[in-house]
């Protein structure tokens, strides 16, 4: 201790170190001599008490900022940077310290200060747990609890569910009730509704009253938990207590409504909306539109938006899109692009989504010949992003001669091009064989400034390969040679495919050597494209030859390259090296999938070994697999007994049978007595079909029974494989009266339901739905 003069008074001075924090005259006391000793070595001295922390009106003490700041800096540096302190794992024995030393104590409202402070959540709570310990006379209150959930619920622990519950808990041990405001954290926080049952009970338990806020939040709660019928009760009781929300919880309110298909609460809401003085917004108004659009009522809907527009709302583009989306349902060409227009004028940007909800209104009524009025009005808008999509959409719903169009009226507005509008254009004439347009405009991508690859080269080589144009496929192949750029794997690949399936063995075997000479090697799939380029062609031996070559250049056979191998050995009838093949399919780790069994199977059905077939048939109902319809037609077949050679098909260089191109089999079953009734109504249409297939194909006469029943089956060699222009009609029409799609359902949509009830889609050779049920029940599907 010493003394020192300032200003003519004289300082006692402590200075105090530790191994922890060195301060240097952290504390100065002001002081009165009142003697000094004979030899003036030793004075005593009276020091003036400091006076007691200063309060507010109320009596609570003001919390001293110079200490928090101090205490927070502390925690936060040594929280920071531990590698100065002899203890760097422990920052709050350094606050300790510092506070013992000056004999000072923390008040809960300096706590909570600090714990706002603190921007780490597990630092705050590690914090909340010492501060107990620094004085026996400090006891948290509910401001202090309150800021600890605050910060937990804010937080991103993993652990915060739990450790907000042991607040509770702690909370109750200690006989603290918390406030209204505790409420309010909680229920913000919590997501499920126990938990917010449990804040209901702690504001009885507690003895609080809730207050508007309190509501809103309960409101918005049960509104993220998506419970709306809850959320509604809330409001009900919160709108007899004479509280109302704010705009932002009345949309919120609204939106869970509409999409939860509550359309008279959504009603209600709306009106209070108006008699609470609570104005509704562009937004409320959106919500409103989008509701009455659902709904079937788009003069409503127009009503509303004229509302908003009259109240000096400017609509925004998800306003726009929700009216236009409106109209759209409700089929109103000219209403719906005249809001187009008006929404242009606005300056308002369209987005995909408007094009495309126009565009499948256009679509839907057969109106397409608008959709250059469309592209007219919006031309400013008209970027090669929004043209791309257009061609990409109606390529999808399958108008090639509208997208073409469209396309070029991009290519003549626009300098550059864009490259997938091209590769949808490309993908658009392939699909529909227009493969000479296609051809031409691969040569002219070029002068937009879009580089050709090998993903356009490779739509066109695909599509010519399909039509067995084997000249235009050479040419282009050479052209590619020369210009670039250089053909790669899926290139070769197509190239063996498709000459393979035109019969020119010779050239598939020449391409693929080409590829092994190549920067590129072969794969998988370029191994089993040459496999059924030979098997099918005859070359069955060499197709052998070249699964063992597989094996010694380290590539794995897939269930393609068995399957064909299969499919070719059962139809030169050597069934026993395909059971052999299919057996060492199993042994490599190989699993069949369903068009392998049905493959075998059928070989098995052909050559009389029925019972072998159904072992088999036992072996994929095994391994999880799901008959389909040809599945189904080999057992049909096995259960009958005959065992004669059905399918009638063209000369084949494996076979040599010799048929006609077109087989009709109609196979009609009794599955119950009491289906009589139902049966005896299907006379007409068997024959219906009948008259159908005789006025396209007057050479089938197939052989009905003499009592036509429930069941009914159709097979038509006129898919993929057979289509000519010749079948292309009455295939299209069967697919129709088979309910490809329906005028309510799409093709998708049908799909979907039909997998949702555990039934199969036919391959894409057949048109049909199939699957399994119980005798004893009735089963009904209908669209």
């Amino acid at each position: 201790m010493r003394l020192k003069t300032y200003r003519g008074q004289l300082l006692l001075s402590i200075k105090t170190t530790t191994a922890f924090l060195i301060r240097r005259y952290g504390t100065k006391y002001t002081a009165k001599i009142t003697s000094t000793s004979p030899t003036g070595r030793t004075v005593s001295a009276k020091v003036t008490p400091p006076q007691p922390l200063p309060t507010d009106s109320r009596g609570y003490a003001i919390p001293r900022r110079q200490l928090i700041c101090k205490a927070t800096q502390i925690l936060l540096q040594t929280h920071r940077t531990p590698q100065k302190l002899l203890d760097p794992t422990d920052p709050f024995l350094c606050l300790e310290n510092y506070l013992s030393a000056f004999s000072i104590s923390l008040t809960p409202n300096e706590a909570s200060e600090i714990l706002k402070s603190l921007n780490s959540p597990s630092l705050a709570l590690r914090f909340f747990h010492f501060c107990p310990s620094l004085s026996p006379d400090f006891h948290h209150d509910c401001f202090t609890y309150s800021r600890i959930i605050l910060i937990l619920s804010k937080s991103n622990l993993p652990d915060r569910f739990h450790l907000v519950r042991s607040i509770l808990l702690e909370m109750e041990r200690n006989g603290v009730r918390g406030s209204i405001s505790t409420i309010n954290i909680l229920i913000g926080f919590y997501e499920g509704s126990e938990d917010l049952q449990n804040c209901i009970g702690l504001i009885k338990k507690w003895g609080l009253r809730m207050t508007g806020y309190t509501y809103k939040c309960l409101v918005q709660a049960y509104l993220r938990s998506r419970n709306t019928e809850k959320a509604f009760e809330v409001y009900l009781e919160m709108k007899k207590k004479g509280h109302m929300l704010d705009i932002f919880a009345y949309n919120m309110l609204l939106d869970a409504l509409v999409k939860n298909s509550e359309v008279d609460d959504a009603y209600k809401v709306f009106e209070d909306m108006k008699r609470k003085h609570c104005e509704p917004d562009e937004y409320t108004y959106t919500i409103m539109i989008r509701m009455t659009g659902k709904i079937g009522k788009p003069d409503e809907s127009l009503e509303l938006f004229e509302e908003m527009l009259n109240k000096g709302y400017s609509p925004n583009l998800i306003a726009y899109n929700t009216m236009i989306q409106a109209l759209a349902n409700a089929r109103m060409v000219d209403k719906a692009i005249l809001l187009f227009s008006k929404m242009v004028e606005k300056e308002c940007r369209p987005s995909e989504f408007t094009y495309s909800v126009i565009l499948l209104l256009l679509a839907t009524e057969r109106k397409l010949d608008r959709l250059d009025e469309v592209v007219e009005v919006s031309k400013k808008y008209m970027s090669r992003s929004i043209y791309a999509y257009l061609v990409r959409t109606l390529k999808k719903l399958g108008h090639a001669s509208e997208a073409h169009r469209l396309f070029c009226n991009m290519w003549n507005c626009h300098e550059r091009g864009d490259r997938d509008a091209c590769v949808s254009m490309l993908e658009c004439l392939c699909s529909a064989g227009k493969t000479t347009e296609a051809i031409d405009l691969l040569g002219k991508i070029h002068e937009k400034g879009v580089s050709v690859d090998t993903v356009m080269y490779n739509t066109v080589f695909s599509a010519l390969g399909k039509l067995k144009q084997i000249s235009p496929l050479h040419d282009l192949y050479e052209k590619m040679k020369q210009d670039g750029p250089l053909p790669d794997t899926f290139t070769y690949n197509i190239l063996i495919s498709s000459l393979g399936r035109a019969g020119k063995v010779d050239e598939a075997i020449k391409i693929f050597e080409e590829l092994e000479d190549s920067d590129y090697k072969p794969d998988t799939c370029s191994y089993n494209s040459l496999i059924n380029c030979l098997g099918k062609n005859g070359h069955l031996d060499e197709a052998h030859m070249r699964f063992k070559e597989m094996w010694e250049k380290g590539l794995s056979p897939d269930v393609v390259t068995y399957s064909t191998l299969i499919e070719c050995f059962g139809k030169t009838d050597k069934v026993e090296m395909a059971c052999r093949l299919f057996d060492e399919m199993l042994a490599e780790g190989c699993y069949p999938n369903i068009v392998t069994y049905n493959i075998l199977l059928d070989t098995l059905e052909r050559s009389g070994r029925t019972a072998e077939a159904f072992d088999l048939y036992a072996k994929l109902k095994q391994q999880g697999l799901i008959p389909d319809s040809i599945t189904y037609s080999v057992l049909a077949r096995l259960q009958s007994g005959s065992h004669s050679k059905v399918r009638v098909r063209k000369q084949n260089p494996i076979t040599g049978w010799v048929v006609s191109p077109l087989n009709i089999l109609i196979r009609l079953k009794l599955a119950d007595r009491r289906t009589g009734q139902f049966c005896s109504s299907l006379g007409n249409t068997t024959c219906s079909i009948i008259s159908i297939c005789r006025h396209f194909f007057p050479t089938c006469t197939p052989n009905l029974p003499e009592n036509p029943v429930a069941s009914i089956g159709l097979y038509l060699d006129c898919g993929s494989v057979y289509e000519s222009p010749f079948h292309a009609e009455p295939h299209a029409l069967l697919e129709w009266m088979a309910f490809k799609s329906t005028s309510n359902s799409s093709h998708l949509c049908i799909v979907s339901e039909v997998e949702a009830i555990g039934g199969n889609e036919a391959s894409r050779q057949q048109m049909g739905y199939t699957f399994d049920a119980l005798k004893t029940r009735a089963v009904n599907v209908s669209y």
